[in-house]
C-alpha cells in the first residue's frame, strides 16, 4: 500500500491504495503555514485512526496546485513513512501525451486526472473535476491530452455574488424542491445547482461537435456529487480518480 495525496486549494485528500483496492481516504483542509511537522503529525494521526501504520507504507506521492506546500508536505510524509516520497511534475514520467502549447503548464491534478481516465475508461473522454475552481479536460480517442478549460467553482461562484452583492446572503448547497425559485434562497440555491449542471450539459455537447463522436464523460472533485445529479447527460461520477490517477504515476517511477 502506498499514500496518494491529492492537493487542493481548499482540501487535501489523503488514501492508502494498492493494486487491489482503496483502503482509507481522509479529507483535511488546506492550511499553506502549518510547518511539515505540524502536517506530519496530524497526517499520521489521520492515518493511525483508519487503523494502519504509516511506517509500513511502501512509499507515498504528492500531485499538489498549491506549490508552497510541495516541500512541506514531501517532508512531512517522509517523516512518518521513513521512505522517498513522490512529487507530480518534471521528471516524472506519466505516459500522457500532452498536445497544449505549452504541456509544462498543464496542472499535475490534470494530468494524474487524465492518466486515471485514460486506464479506466473507453476513449475519448471528458473530465470534469469540481473543487474551487470547476476544470474540463479533453482526450482524444488515441489517448492524446488536447486540452481543456478553467471556469469559476461553483463555491467560488456563490461566495462571489454574496459577498459583492449586499442583499445576497452567504447559501448551503442544498438543491432546492422547485427548478424556479420563490425567494431568495431558493432562487440562489437554483442558480448555483442547476445553472452548474446546465454548464457541464452543454459543455459536453459542444466538446462532442468539436470531437465529432460522443466522448465518455467522467466528474470528480469534492463538488461533482452535488451537481452531476442534476445534469440531463450521462456523467460518470468518480470520487477516487485521482488516488487512482498517483497509484499509476508512483507504479511508473517506482524503483526496484
Amino acid at each position: 500500500m502506498i499514500l496518494a495525496i491529492d492537493v487542493g486549494n481548499s482540501n487535501i485528500v489523503l488514501g492508502g491504495i494498492d493494486n487491489e483496492k482503496i483502503y482509507f481516504t481522509v479529507r483535511l483542509s488546506t492550511d499553506r503555514f502549518k510547518s511539515n511537522d505540524e502536517y506530519a503529525v496530524l497526517i499520521k494521526n489521520l492515518i493511525e485512526l483508519n487503523g494502519y501504520d504509516p511506517a509500513d507504507m511502501e512509499g507515498s506521492i504528492i500531485s499538489t496546485v498549491v506549490p508552497a506546500l510541495a516541500t512541506t508536505l514531501r517532508l512531512a510524509l517522509e517523516k512518518i513513512t521513513g521512505k522517498p516520497c513522490m512529487v507530480v511534475g518534471s521528471g516524472l514520467k506519466t505516459g500522457l501525451n500532452i498536445l497544449i502549447d505549452n504541456p509544462a503548464q498543464l496542472g499535475s491534478d490534470l494530468v494524474v486526472d487524465a492518466v486515471a481516465a485514460i486506464a479506466e475508461y473507453p476513449k475519448p473522454i471528458v473530465i470534469f473535476d469540481l473543487g474551487t475552481a470547476t476544470t474540463l479536460s479533453v482526450v482524444d480517442k488515441k489517448g492524446n491530452y488536447l486540452g481543456g478549460m478553467i471556469m469559476p467553482g461553483v463555491v467560488v461562484g456563490v461566495e462571489a455574488i454574496s459577498n459583492r452583492a449586499s442583499q445576497l446572503p452567504h447559501i448551503g448547497l442544498d438543491a432546492p424542491k422547485r427548478l424556479v425559485g420563490t425567494n431568495t434562497i431558493d432562487c440562489m440555491k437554483s442558480g448555483a445547482i442547476y445553472g452548474n449542471a446546465a454548464m457541464l450539459d452543454g459543455i459536453v455537447e459542444r466538446v462532442t461537435e468539436e470531437l465529432g463522436e460522443a466522448p465518455t464523460v467522467v466528474a470528480t472533485g469534492g463538488l461533482a456529487r452535488v451537481i452531476v445529479p442534476h445534469c440531463r447527460r450521462k456523467i460518470i461520477c468518480d470520487d477516487n480518480l485521482m488516488l487512482k490517477g498517483l497509484l499509476i504515476v508512483y507504479n511508473k517511477n517506482k524503483r526496484g
